[in-house]
């Protein structure tokens, strides 16, 4: 895991972890349900920031028998348990107290202490957003911003952006709505805010929820990665063809790469061992994160008969005739 993702995560657990403690003071001094929709927001966060680095420390372990391609996966699990605990707690306490304070209005007490702990955490939220963009826009390159999140293979970097950007705009609901309820006599304003914060986290979570079941499931790498393993293996003099190339993410830095190659009909079996290795020892020269690389040695011919047979074992039973 990049040292990268663990500033950002770093960052965020700090400035949660204050900026929660501020909020529930200010809700329960004053009687906010806004205010207190934004504590269980940051308390959230501030428990997704821990899960994420127990995540990162479980997919560091070195592979086992039990285990044999390793850990790294394990982050795309607690990335995605982030994203049912967003939804789950975050969302679903601020639209229920929203719903409440909107069934039973009543003032707010004391609105500066709530302007004074908002003011302070947009300004730690910023921090914290601005580390995880700065993170964020390293790994992107050209690419817009729904393409970068979309071939991320680190959902801790992206998860941390969606966690602050969804508390920058929180902070604004609630600004508005606290403001209108003790200085414009709007009292229903408060609850509202507090259902509208719920269904930012709401979308936040939909979103990552979609970005890590993807990681999941199985990602391959990025199709300008394939295409230069392809050139590599077009450029090793001992291979005639390239029959097939997969790739699969077992982690942010752990890469799965398994190609079927068909060697020169005039080669010894130490011939077509060395092309192996040289092969092997350009690839993983080339691309570090390809941690594990299975070389198959296949004619084309054959390789076509394999695909044919497996297309043939997926294909559905034909239905029977009457």
């Amino acid at each position: 895991m990049a040292a990268g993702s663990k500033t950002v995560i770093y960052a965020a657990l700090i400035g949660n972890g204050l900026i929660s403690i501020t909020k529930f003071t200010a809700a329960a001094l004053t009687g906010s349900s806004a205010m207190l929709s934004e504590g269980v927001h940051s308390l959230v966060d501030t428990g997704n920031q821990v899960l994420l680095l127990y995540g990162i420390k479980r997919a560091s372990r070195p592979a086992d028998a039990r285990h044999p391609f390793g850990y790294g996966a394990e982050i795309y699990f607690w990335a995605f348990v982030v994203a049912i605990l967003i939804f789950a707690v975050g969302a679903g306490v601020s639209i229920y107290e929203g719903i409440e304070k909107l069934r039973h209005p009543h003032p707010i007490a004391n609105p500066i202490i709530n302007y004074v702990v908002l003011i302070l955490a947009m300004a730690f939220e910023a921090v914290a957003w601005w580390i995880a963009f700065r993170a964020f826009e390293e790994t992107r390159g050209d690419m817009g911003w729904l393409e970068a999140v979309r071939t991320s293979k680190d959902p801790t970097i992206f998860t941390v952006l969606f966690e602050d950007t969804a508390a920058m705009l929180g902070l604004v609901v609630a600004f508005v709505g606290i403001f209108a309820a003790a200085n414009l006599g709007v009292e229903w304003a408060d609850g509202a805010a507090s259902v509208v914060i719920g269904f930012i986290l709401a979308g936040a979570a939909l979103l990552l929820a979609i970005e890590t079941k993807g990681l999941l499931i199985g990602e391959a790498a990025s199709p300008e990665v394939e295409e230069e393993i392809r050139q590599i293996v077009a450029a090793t003099p001992s291979i005639r063809a390239l029959n097939e190339i997969r790739t699969l993410h077992r982690g942010p830095q752990d890469v799965l790469l398994a190609i079927s190659v068909d060697f020169e009909d005039d080669l010894t079996s130490g011939d077509v061992e060395r092309g192996v290795q040289t092969l092997e020892r350009t690839i993983r020269g080339r691309f570090p994160t390809i941690r594990r690389l299975f070389v198959e040695a296949q004619s084309e011919e054959g390789h076509r008969e394999s695909q044919a047979a497996l297309r043939t074992e997926a294909a559905p039973p034909a239905a029977a005739g009457h």
